[in-house]
């Protein structure tokens, strides 16, 4: 046995205790630490980038996701912050509008290499954990075919960055854990700094990981001046974000107290449901082996604090009925800590056969489910095909713009003249934001989250075009009338006459918040 300087004991050529053969004794005498062996950079980086570039390829199938035709139109308001988020996910879709054009090609891009990035980071987890080259490879492959963080791949996202945010966090926690090395707590607080311009969500991460450090130990990697340090690094890198919403007055807790509202029956009563449909059963049994062995194997003991945080933050995301997919940074580190007993169990060849039509199924689940693969019209036909509208909400947006064009047309020109578009959520906002100059449509407003501050209607305005609107807004106008109905939700197109007061007085009113 060997030790590490802080006296945690470790194996030596770890992998001979979980997998046997030539691999594992070999793997064990290119060691490049305390009981790690190298990684594996050539088959990982193959996964992760066939991974990018399968999700490339498929980035111009359907449309914009709803989200990202928000972003789209938060990133031409670039601020330190907004009602609902941070600032990063709007740089990042001005970013690539900037770099490679105002395409759904465009602005996928980096979301494909944040994709390719979490599989290589899983596969670093496993490493740390002691697992050789098949352990790593496979937490590379089981973590490209998990529907959520694949899914999350595709599109633009708050997920899509908080995902390879939390994975890596946990990765140098496990380091810190496995070398004592304080000085890492600088650098998961600047990682997390940058995951806290994407998404506050990192903050139950960090409660998660050190109260399982408190409940688990080893505590004494919390001694000392270097977390607090790290602390202090994610609060200065985003300073500018939390200064934004001080002088905003919070306005995200009011976004999570509508979430926690909406969401409160199903996150509470199918959280752990929808971890499997999130992740994909398949490879469910790969993330509660990781939960299992870190309870349960001695040699894991030092890293049972992954598994209390993990206990934790659902704890946290259920208690404060927040989404259910909120948890999904630490079911992607528990599936590439599963990784390391499942390379033992496989052994023999037809476990491993067994596990490889796992992971296949797995895939095609994924692929069906969380990638646009499906055609179009089956989509419209059967809307239960988009696993909790991941899928389904890429669609119609083009055919939405054309039916509002076709009702602005049929206006009599005195009225095109004083004529406005308003969407009733980010999604119609952004769609006809986007389309609408293609069919030569009057400038859209929204009062959804941000959108209520970026702008309003001049006080001439006096006929709205209307899709998808509040409860009561109709009471706003002297008359309104239907137009149509567009989409899944068959969701009313209106046609108001003239405000009951000034846009200006009348603004206010129309300003909600929710997801």
């Amino acid at each position: 046995m060997a030790r590490t300087r802080t006296g945690a004991s470790t194996e030596t050529g770890t992998e001979t205790g979980t997998e046997t053969g030539t691999e594992a004794s070999t793997e064990a005498n290119t060691a490049t630490g305390p009981g790690l062996v190298s990684v594996a950079w050539r088959p990982v980086a193959a996964v992760g980038g066939s991974l990018t570039a399968l999700l490339l390829a498929l980035s111009g199938r359907y449309g914009y996701d709803a989200d990202e035709l928000y972003f789209r139109v938060a990133g031409q308001h670039l601020d330190w912050g907004y009602v609902d988020q941070p600032p990063l996910v709007p740089l990042l879709a001005r970013l690539q509008i900037a770099l490679f054009g105002d395409t759904v090609i465009a602005i996928r891009v980096i979301p494909a290499l944040l994709a390719g990035l979490t599989v290589l980071l899983a596969a670093l987890v496993a490493r740390e954990l002691g697992g050789a080259r098949r352990a790593q490879v496979l937490a590379a492959v089981a973590t490209a075919v998990s529907m959520f963080p694949t899914a999350v791949g595709h599109m633009l996202h708050t997920a899509t960055v908080d995902i390879p945010v939390w994975v890596a966090m946990s990765w140098l926690v496990i380091r810190i854990l496995r070398t004592g090395e304080p000085r890492l707590w600088l650098v998961a607080g600047l990682v997390g700094g940058v995951g806290l311009l994407a998404k506050n969500l990192v903050v139950l991460l960090a409660i998660g990981l050190v109260g399982g450090i408190l409940l688990a130990g080893p505590r004494r990697v919390l001694r000392g001046p270097h977390l607090w340090a790290g602390i202090g690094c994610a609060a200065l890198v985003a300073s500018p974000a939390l200064v934004w919403q001080a002088a905003h007055g919070w306005p995200q807790l009011e976004m999570a107290q509508q979430i926690g509202a909406i969401g409160s029956t199903a996150t509470r009563v199918m959280f752990l449901p929808f971890q499997v449909i999130l992740i994909g059963p398949l490879v469910t049994p790969l993330w509660v082996a990781g939960l299992l062995a870190l309870f349960r194997w001695p040699r894991w003991r030092r890293y049972r604090a992954l598994g209390v945080g993990f206990l934790i933050v659902a704890a946290l995301v259920v208690l404060s009925a927040g989404k259910v997919h909120y948890a999904m940074g630490c079911l992607v580190t528990l599936v590439a800590a599963g990784c390391v007993p499942a390379a033992r169990w496989t052994s023999g060849v037809l476990r491993r056969v067994a596990l490889v039509a796992a992971l296949a199924g797995n895939g095609v689940y994924t692929a069906v489910a969380g990638l646009p693969i499906i055609p179009e019209s089956w989509l419209a036909r059967y809307p239960v095909l988009g696993i909790a509208q991941i899928t389904t909400k890429q669609i119609g947006w083009p055919e939405l713009a054309g039916q509002v064009g076709a009702v602005y047309r049929s206006l009599p020109p005195g009225e095109r003249e004083r004529a406005v578009l308003f969407g009733g959520t980010y999604a119609e906002a952004g769609a006809l934001a986007r389309y609408g100059p293609e069919n030569a449509l009057p400038p859209v407003y929204s009062g959804h989250n941000s959108l209520h501050a970026f702008a309003r209607p001049a006080d001439d305005k006096t006929v709205v075009i209307a899709v998808n609107v509040q409860p009561g807004f109709t009471e706003l106008f002297d008359r309104c009338e239907e137009r149509g109905r567009f989409g899944l939700q068959n969701e009313p197109v209106l046609v108001c006459h003239d405000p009951k007061e000034r846009w200006s007085r009348l603004w206010p009113q129309l300003r909600h918040i929710s997801a």
